[in-house]
């Protein structure tokens, strides 16, 4: 039977993951060296009972996340903050509508606010007593008639239930309980200024200013976010069971994709199943927007039209992670249109699959991420070199920074609450990297490498100088492992084949063959463990993901 739409309804969905332990790699750097088609109605074959029965019964065995823990968080920010005394306050995200209209945007809760407060509907806050060691959420009463027309958000009692906060209160109420605050401080403040620390000044807790001016309370808008950041780097027991959902969610909507790709025609077709799967299994919402980029659109690194044709392309990259409970999955996979790679797109990606798999294999607490990317920059121009679409030698390649050419981003990033994460005290790339500025003003989620920074992370490593770095892997910490080698033309053409140096690296002839490659990129969630890591991303990848498109996995899917 066929059916114009393709969703699996299931009750909850979580899986256990493979744990790889891996030793250190011996050497990481070389001694030397069209138009849209018309709408049509898009048919595709609903998976069999037996596999929705085993998704079904996966969703159901699965343990519970159970409570947010909102109090153990508190604590870990109380810590890094250093301070005994004082009041934290975060107001969580607003209920508003759109400018002229009655219509309101996708709610998303700020992300400080629900690493306290496990709160994810509008119009609370959350305050933490750091001498008492009092974590209480706020909520707003809903009047029946708001219940009408929009439902009741949570009673006090349920939301004691879902998080671990001390005490649960009506917002109504907070003015005063700030009042009385300030009027019975900690015995042990050593001041007659109470301190309440706030992540912007434009977030002040609702109390009147003149407060301030005779001197009774003073707002610190610098500590708290460092202090936050640096606790949330790594991650408690509950955020990495939130993560590890949200990998499997995003797994298995990758194996839905892979499942159909030979029936679709269309980008968005690709789009359309991926997030259909996350949302008919409770995932709600994607961690970022999806990328199903095909052809030269995958050379894009943050393509987002999703809306041209298959026909006549190699590759599709596509990059689309699930979220759950506010918690972010970043996956990407690069599978070949058609059910068959190309000799040019297999070459480049056996080159991306190369340098993933030893990075993974490298990851474990103390070890630094940057030289993992110097690494990965090394395979990339070894395996260019074989391929002649890089000429010259492998050191001068690397110590004039051209490889970025093809590598130009960061190789992987914090993932959490965001997916690109937090980074506390040290980025994991020491500063190499810029965000890129997106078009409507955000940061994209990769730090842009250029040849100039490249050039110098290169020569850090040769002279050792990367070893004085502080930013290493800690246990409980969450990173990509996001290698890729894209061929944008207007990028090389631009910056480096009318560039003195780089040019003479690079065989323009022999690099027209792999422009129609477009891009490849491989992305999975790595937990740094005590004694190694672990992969949270079961997806399936290279060879695997060929035989599903072509029908010839027929094993239980669920691997984890």
């Amino acid at each position: 039977m066929e059916v114009d739409h393709d969703l699996v309804v299931v009750d909850e969905f979580d899986a256990l993951s493979i744990e790889l332990k891996h030793s250190l790699s011996a050497e990481y750097l070389p001694e030397a060296s069209s138009s849209l088609p018309p709408a049509r109605n898009v048919s595709v074959p609903l998976p069999s009972p037996s596999v929705e029965a085993r998704d079904r019964r996966l969703f159901v065995e699965a343990p519970k996340l159970g409570k947010h823990p909102a109090q153990e968080h508190a604590r870990k920010v109380a810590k890094e903050l250093g301070a005994t005394s004082g009041l934290i306050y975060l107001p969580g995200q607003e209920s508003k509508n759109y400018e002229d209209s009655d219509q309101p945007p996708e709610f998303r809760q700020r992300r400080y606010f629900y690493y306290l407060s496990g709160a994810d509907f509008a119009d609370c806050a959350v305050t933490y007593d750091l001498a008492r060691d009092n974590l209480i959420l706020w909520i707003p009463y809903t009047d029946p008639r708001q219940a009408l027309w929009f439902g009741k958000t949570p009673t006090p009692e349920e939301c004691k239930a879902q998080t671990s906060v001390s005490d649960v209160r009506y917002i109504t109420d907070l003015p005063r309980y700030l009042r009385s605050y300030l009027s019975t401080r900690s015995p042990s403040s050593t001041s007659n200024t109470a301190t309440i620390y706030i992540l912007h000044p434009s977030q002040p807790p609702p109390l009147p200013e003149s407060l301030g001016a005779r001197g009774i309370l003073q707002i610190d808008t610098v500590s708290l976010q460092p202090a936050m950041d640096t606790a949330r780097v790594t991650k408690s027991a509950w955020e990495i069971a939130a993560i590890r959902r949200a990998n499997a969610v995003s797994s298995a909507a990758h194996r839905a994709v892979l499942t159909r790709f030979k029936k679709m025609t269309n980008e968005r077709e690709i789009e359309a199943v991926f997030r259909g799967y996350c949302l008919a299994v409770g995932a709600k919402k994607t961690a970022y927007p999806t990328i199903a980029g095909s052809g030269p659109n995958a050379a894009t690194l943050h393509y987002g039209a999703n809306d041209e044709p298959l026909a006549g392309r190699q590759l599709v990259v596509l990059d689309a992670g699930a979220e759950w409970s506010c918690y972010a999955s970043d996956v990407t996979r690069t599978f070949p249109i058609g059910g068959k790679f190309t000799k040019e797109a297999q070459a480049i990606y056996s080159i991306v699959e190369k340098m993933q798999e030893s990075c993974i294999r490298s990851i474990r607490p103390g070890y630094q991420f940057v030289w993992l990317h110097v690494h990965a920059m090394t395979v990339a121009v070894s395996e260019l070199l074989k391929l002649r679409i890089l000429k010259g030698a492998a050191k001068d390649i690397l110590a004039a920074g051209t490889g970025a050419a093809f590598f130009p981003h960061g190789l992987g990033h914090h993932v959490g609450l965001e997916v690109h994460d937090v980074m506390g005290k040290e980025k994991l790339m020491i500063g190499a990297g810029v965000r890129v500025k997106a078009r409507g003003g955000g940061l994209g989620k990769r730090e842009m490498v250029s040849p100039e920074m490249m050039a110098g992370l290169y020569r850090a490593a040769v002279g050792g100088d990367l070893s004085k770095s502080k930013a290493k892997l800690e246990p409980g910490m969450i990173v990509t492992i996001e290698p890729g080698i894209y061929f944008s033309r207007a990028y090389i053409e631009a910056f480096f084949l009318k560039h003195p140096v780089h040019s003479k690296f690079i065989d323009g002839e022999v690099l027209e063959k792999y422009y129609d490659v477009g891009g490849v990129r491989i992305e999975d969630d790595i937990l740094v463990t005590e004694d190694g890591n672990e992969n949270l991303t079961p997806a399936p990848k290279g060879e695997e993901a060929v035989r599903i498109i072509n029908g010839e996995d027929k094993e239980d899917w669920v691997k984890y």
